[in-house]
């Protein structure tokens, strides 16, 4: 073989310096091109989160909505950043091709979807919405926190598993839980809002957004096709 010959072999078979899976790269764009839209249109945030009053009032759309929108650039970038790098290795299990793209998007929607409702059950016990209530009046929840926290779960599963569905009970699972669940306690505390512009954190939907991940990456895997305790479908690693 010539020199020639072997540089254009080694080229050839040399992983791509970015290998992103196309969901992941996709969620990431629809999350930015959500956010520019609100700011160039001038959009009000409310009328897209979470409100207190919403499931009260019989308005659901919320639960989703809120996943799109931001507080700022600092606070989706944070975000995307997490997805980035805990969404990856999601996807990729779930399998890359359309029955895993699709598997990967419920998977957030319903982590969203799940740590906004247990967030609004939570404050609803601590005191409910309104001006006078003594868990701290009314509320509006904006961004994918919790669907990424979401993310991060499945992912240290997939850690503890080295590839497969670990065991939710196993060290690496319960060492990242126990670390994330005290970095939002810290969080809660402190009133410490980095990203957010001095907006407070709803950090319990990060915990409930983390709760949801552990135990829907299961079964949406199943959905997808996934082997439960090994690598992503055969038919998708063709894809």
């Amino acid at each position: 073989m010539t020199d020639q010959e072997r540089m254009r072999s080694d080229t050839t078979g040399r992983e791509p310096a970015i290998n992103l899976p196309w969901p992941v790269a996709l969620l990431i764009l629809a999350l930015i091109a959500a956010h520019a839209a609100r700011v160039v249109t001038g959009g009000d945030p409310d009328r897209y989160a979470l409100t207190s009053f919403d499931l009260d009032a019989g308005r659901y759309a919320g639960v989703v909505t809120h996943q799109f929108v931001h507080g700022g650039w600092t606070h989706l970038m944070m975000n995307a950043a997490f997805i980035l790098a805990f969404g990856a290795p999601v996807a990729r299990y779930l399998g890359r091709g359309l029955r895993g793209g699709l598997a990967f998007f419920a998977f957030f929607l319903l982590c969203g979807a799940g740590a906004a409702l247990a967030y609004a059950a939570y404050a609803g016990l601590i005191g409910g919405p309104g001006p006078d209530a003594p868990g701290g009046g009314p509320w509006a929840l904006v961004g994918a926190s919790g669907a990424a926290s979401g993310l991060m779960a499945a992912a240290a599963r997939l850690i503890e598993g080295r590839g497969r569905l670990g065991s939710i009970f196993g060290r690496t699972v319960m060492g990242m839980s126990i670390s994330w669940f005290a970095i939002n306690l810290v969080l809660g505390v402190s009133g410490l809002t980095p990203g957010a512009a001095g907006v407070p954190v709803a950090w319990q939907a990060h915990i409930f957004g983390y709760l949801c991940g552990l135990l829907l990456v299961g079964p949406l895997g199943w959905l997808a096709g996934a082997k439960l305790h090994g690598g992503p479908a055969d038919h998708d690693n063709a894809l």
